[in-house]
């Protein structure tokens, strides 16, 4: 006989414990108590200073943790994705993604992608999240709705009096160039109809009593001073303060030489009386920076160009804007009047000049 069939295998059987092991721990926990008292005996009666023996055990709660809480509603999420119904139109699901503010398309994304996407973006938002988002669209569009529309607001009494007689200043010079344009001008006749019916006439500025130079020039800064100038002084004659500390762009003669417009970088240009050396109107309508104005022959219009590259022409004696000029892709730097008064050219840094 070999020495491996001397070799007996025993089995050892396998305890199983029915019941609760609460029993078994209590008495463990009451050796180690004892055994721990012994030990303290045996050190005869010393202290052990910060070593603390507690007999009490704290029961397990039926509570999960956090990990397999947030599995399990991982999983339910999962399972609300699968009964979720998307629509199967491509263009249904690009329309809601838009809706929901998300990318209509990923790169290397199909459709059949672009919908698990979607249902996937529901299940955390909730399935009424496109409703929502519709609904709150709606009540932002009345919001806007309600803010839109025109509105006035009480101007000093001097605009009212510049608006009358820029009226009185231009209706003869208009009746005067149609009549031109139509052919049927009696220049006798229309003299002395002129002379009658133009009350107001062309008076340069007068800074003061004591002199009467004229006011022939004006310049315009970066830091939004603007000065009055003639040609018999070294010194500016005024000043117009107001525009600091916006950047003045450019600046224009009315052809009645009574008023002078200016150009402002905080999205409004300016009109003023020279007689008073006042702002009479300050204009707002653009939505950027207000680069270049110019008058009509007549006196009783202005066209503004500006960076958002667009243009506006105001009637001087209502205030309000009768044209709205668009086409140009770059700021408008430039704009005059053709001496018909019908037409005007507008110039833009899209290196294109409109008429």
């Amino acid at each position: 006989m070999s020495d491996d069939e001397d070799v007996i295998l025993v089995k050892k059987p396998k305890q199983v414990h029915y019941g609760s092991l609460e029993e078994q721990e209590k008495a463990r926990l009451a050796a180690l108590a004892a055994a721990a008292k012994e030990g303290a005996e045996d050190m005869g009666g010393k202290e052990l200073g910060d070593i603390q023996i507690s007999s009490e055990y704290m029961e397990l709660e039926e509570e999960m943790s956090r990990d397999k809480k947030a599995l399990l509603e991982e999983f339910e999420r999962r399972r609300k994705a699968r009964q979720l119904n998307v629509s199967t139109d491509d263009d249904e699901v690009r329309r809601s993604l838009r809706q929901l503010g998300e990318p209509v398309c990923l790169f290397g994304e199909g459709p059949a992608e672009r919908r698990v996407r979607l249902r996937d973006l529901l299940s955390y938002l909730g399935e009424d999240a496109i409703h929502k988002k519709l609904e709150e669209e709606e009540a932002r569009i009345e919001r806007d709705r309600g803010r839109e529309g025109t509105w006035y607001h009480e101007g000093p009494p001097e605009l009212r009096e510049a608006r009358l007689w820029i009226a009185r200043y231009s209706l003869p010079k208009a009746k005067l160039r149609l009549s031109k344009a139509q052919g049927t001008e009696n220049p006798s006749e229309q003299s002395e109809q002129t002379s009658e019916q133009s009350e107001p006439t062309s008076e340069p500025f007068e800074p003061s009593d004591e002199t009467s130079d004229a006011c022939t020039m004006a310049t315009c800064a970066y830091d939004g001073t603007v000065h009055l100038w003639n040609f018999n002084s070294e010194s500016p004659l005024a000043s117009l303060s107001g525009h600091s500390p916006a950047r003045v762009c450019r600046v224009h003669f009315h052809p009645s030489g009574r008023f002078l417009a200016t150009t402002v970088f905080d999205h409004s240009w300016r009109l003023w009386d020279l007689h008073t050396a006042t702002e009479v109107l300050h204009q707002e309508g653009h939505a950027k920076a207000v680069y270049c104005v110019a008058f009509q022959g007549d006196g009783s219009l202005a066209v503004t160009g500006g960076m958002d590259a667009f243009g506006r022409v105001w009637d001087l004696r209502t205030g309000r804007c009768v044209m709205f000029l668009e086409g140009h892709l770059g700021p408008v730097l430039g704009a005059d009047w053709a001496p018909a008064g019908h037409q005007l050219a507008t110039a833009a840094a899209d290196h294109q000049v409109a008429i």
